[in-house]
C-alpha cells in the first residue's frame, strides 16, 4: 500500500479506533499510544489483511490485542491501568477525568463479559452491530441481543443505586 492510501486509512478511521481504545483503556495517553501502534502494525501487516471484515473492524481487533498485551505487561510489572496521568494535563482536568471514568466504571463494573464490552463498543466506540460481531467472530444478531441484554442489566443495576 502506498503512502497516500495509508494516509487515507489513517484519516478515515483514526477517531473511531481511538474512541474504541479509549473505551477499553480509560486513559487518554494509553489510548493514543495504542492507537498509534495499531496503525503502525496495520501498515506493516497490510498484506495479511484478507478483507473478510471491514477495515475498521480489523483495526479494532488489532487495537484490542495490543491493549490485552499492554495490560498483561503492566500486570507483570505491578502497574495499575490508568496509573500514569499525562503531565500535560492540568491537575483539575485530570481529577475531573478520573472522577468521570470512575463513575462509569462503577456503573459497568458488575456487568459481566461479554455484555460490558459489547455495550462499551456500541455506546462509546460507536461501532455498528456488524463490526462488533466481527470483533467477537459472532453473528450480527448475537451482537444485537447481547447489547440489549447488557443495556437491560445496566439499567436494572443503576436503578438499584
Amino acid at each position: 500500500m502506498d503512502n497516500g492510501a495509508c494516509e487515507k486509512l489513517y484519516e478515515a478511521y483514526y477517531m473511531r479506533v481511538f474512541s474504541y481504545v479509549m473505551t477499553i483503556a480509560g486513559d487518554r495517553h494509553q489510548a493514543e499510544e495504542i492507537t498509534q501502534e495499531t496503525f503502525f502494525r496495520a501498515f506493516t501487516k497490510l498484506n495479511s489483511f484478507r478483507g473478510e471484515s471491514d477495515e475498521v473492524t480489523w483495526l479494532c481487533a488489532i487495537a484490542k490485542n495490543l491493549f490485552a498485551d499492554e495490560t498483561r505487561r503492566r500486570s507483570r510489572q505491578g502497574a495499575m491501568p490508568g496509573e500514569a496521568v499525562s503531565r500535560e494535563k492540568g491537575v483539575e482536568q485530570g481529577a475531573v477525568e478520573r472522577d468521570a471514568s470512575f463513575r462509569i466504571h462503577l456503573a459497568l463494573h458488575d456487568l459481566e463479559e461479554p455484555y460490558r464490552e459489547v455495550f462499551e463498543l456500541r455506546v462509546f466506540g460507536e461501532l455498528s452491530f456488524g463490526q462488533i460481531a466481527s470483533i467477537f467472530r459472532k453473528t450480527e444478531n448475537w451482537a444485537r441481543v447481547t447489547f440489549h441484554r447488557a443495556r437491560a442489566k445496566l439499567k436494572e443495576r443503576m436503578g438499584e443505586t
